[in-house]
């Protein structure tokens, strides 16, 4: 079983918060800062124009992103956490 997100929804994996801070203290998991970026694991199949026509996602399957901090919604899917959100809702592709 997969999740395949409609429209112009985006499934990520979010990154993992640091465990350490700064100066080497290692961070319990309620005081680690949430996840601005992840990797696309799926994408939909575009949003829909008012002509009709549906616009592809500029982001695919294996991108890393930055999104925004308090969008999209969390899931749980086979014991692992995910990320539903907009395509709007991600600011960058991370390169390199």
């Amino acid at each position: 079983m997969a999740i395949r997100p409609l429209g112009d929804k985006v499934v990520l994996k979010p990154s993992e918060g640091e465990d350490k801070s700064a100066g080497g203290i290692f961070l319990p998991d309620t005081a680690k800062k949430k996840p601005q970026e992840g990797k696309v694991i799926a994408v939909g199949s575009g949003r829909v124009q008012e002509d009709g026509t549906v616009r592809p996602l500029t982001v695919k399957v294996g991108d890393t992103v930055i999104y925004s901090k308090y969008g999209g919604t969390e899931v749980s899917f086979d014991g692992e956490d995910f990320v539903l959100l907009d395509e709007d809702q991600i600011y960058a592709v991370v390169e390199g």
